[in-house]
C-alpha cells in the first residue's frame, strides 16, 4: 500500500485530471478531521477519476476500518470510484496498485456486512448495498444503486410495480 508519507502522491492525478496530493487530506482524516467534502470534490469530477482516486481507496478503508462508525460518505465515495474506474476514458488501475485496491474493496465489503447489522440511515444503507454489489463484481447493479436517489427509486417502483396501488409500507 502506498504509505501516506510517500512522495509518489504528489505525482498522482485526481478527478479534475490535474495533480492532487490526496495524502494531505487522508492524513487529516486519520487525525479525526472531516475532509469528506474535499475528497468528494478532488477524487472524482463528473465521472472522471484518476490514479489518486484509486490510491486513496486502500487508505480510506484502512482509516475507516478503525472507526466506530462509517457513514454514507465512506461507502458512497468508494462506490463512486469503483463505478467510475470502468468508465471509458478513465485510467486503468496501475499494476503497482491493483492488489492493494482489490484487497481494500474486499475489506470494504467485510466492513459493509458488519455495518449492515447496525442501525444506519437510509443513505448509508443505500451506499453499503452499492459497495456490496460492486465488491461481488456486480458492476451494473452497484452502479444503479450508487446512482439512484430516493425520488428516482420512488419513480422506478411506481412505474414498474405500481407501488402506491399495490404495496403497503
Amino acid at each position: 500500500m502506498l504509505c501516506l508519507e510517500d512522495e509518489k502522491w504528489k505525482e498522482l492525478h485526481g478527478g479534475y485530471r490535474i495533480q492532487y496530493d490526496a495524502s494531505v487530506a487522508l492524513r487529516s482524516m486519520q487525525d479525526g478531521i472531516d475532509v469528506w467534502d474535499e475528497l468528494w470534490n478532488e477524487l472524482h469530477h463528473q465521472g472522471d477519476v484518476g490514479v489518486a482516486s484509486y490510491a486513496a481507496v486502500p487508505q480510506l478503508v484502512r482509516i475507516a476500518g478503525g472507526a466506530a462508525y462509517r457513514d454514507w460518505n465512506f461507502y458512497g465515495l468508494l462506490a463512486t470510484i469503483e463505478v467510475e474506474r470502468h468508465r471509458k476514458g478513465n485510467p486503468a488501475i496501475p499494476s503497482w496498485l491493483k492488489a492493494d485496491y482489490d484487497s481494500a474493496l474486499a475489506r470494504a465489503s467485510a466492513l459493509a456486512l458488519a455495518d449492515m447489522g447496525l442501525k444506519t440511515d437510509s443513505a448509508t444503507t443505500h451506499a453499503i448495498l452499492s459497495v456490496l454489489a460492486l465488491a461481488k463484481g456486480e458492476l451494473k447493479l452497484g452502479a444503479m444503486l450508487s446512482g439512484l436517489d430516493a425520488s428516482e427509486l420512488d419513480e422506478w417502483l411506481e412505474e414498474k410495480l405500481a407501488w402506491t396501488e399495490t404495496y403497503e409500507e
